[in-house]
């Protein structure tokens, strides 16, 4: 016979085993990826004020041959030069402008644009993710690409420009893959990583490095459309 007291016991064990049964499953499997297009792996757009662009073109102009004057000054000593940059200098100080502040400023906004283009979207590091892409080859092992850039176009870093490095991820897949010359499409799914790095992409009559701020070791490569 069994009193009240275990009775309840009973009844409550059975209450967490039936709430294990609900709970436990939906702990075991993982989530699904989430699946990405290149624009969100850049950070968001920042604001970057621009004095220039009130400019006239002129203005525009004086200000590039301020530049080269100053240059070819400070590389050869050549006093005219320095002549003919102060007196430009005071032709756009007559119009109002500051000429230092718009060079201080103009480093700032390449130093800027430079930060835009490697930075990372942070919300994307540490997540499972799949993402379509181009492969570009580093590495093979027994006729397989075990490592790779993935990259948004095809042609990107050998036919055009880089992209730039926050849309390239430097991928490593020891399972390799087999590829068709440059440029196969894929998906690759897995937990994106920021990490910065300049990978060298061979070329018939050498390398160049490249700059990536993405990397991956995929727990799947499959073919575009698969």
């Amino acid at each position: 016979m069994i009193n009240s007291g275990e009775f309840s016991m009973t009844m409550l064990a059975r209450l967490v085993f039936m709430l294990s049964l609900s709970v436990l499953p939906g702990l075991g499997q993982a989530a699904d990826p989430l699946e990405i297009s290149w624009d969100t792996l850049a950070p968001p757009a920042v604001v970057i004020e621009n004095p220039f662009e009130t400019l006239t073109d002129d203005q525009m102009d004086t200000l590039r041959q301020i530049l080269r004057f100053e240059a070819l000054a400070e590389r050869s000593d050549d006093a005219e030069a320095s002549t003919e940059a102060q007196a430009l200098r005071k032709q756009l100080a007559g119009d109002g402008l500051d000429v230092d502040g718009l060079f201080a400023a103009r480093l700032a906004i390449m130093e800027k644009r430079e930060a835009a283009a490697s930075g990372v979207n942070e919300e994307l590091v540490g997540t499972s993710v799949r993402l379509p892409g181009y492969v570009l080859p580093l590495e093979f092992k027994d006729r397989k690409a075990v490592e790779f850039l993935l990259v948004p176009t095809v042609g990107a870093c050998v036919h055009t420009p880089p992209p730039p490095a926050n849309q390239i991820v430097h991928v490593v897949y020891p399972e390799g893959i087999e590829v068709n010359g440059l440029f196969t499409p894929v998906w690759i799914t897995g937990t994106m990583v920021a990490q910065s790095s300049v990978q060298k992409v061979g070329y018939v009559d050498g390398q160049a490095p490249v700059s990536v701020s993405y990397s991956m070791q995929p727990l799947l490569v499959e073919e575009y459309g698969g």
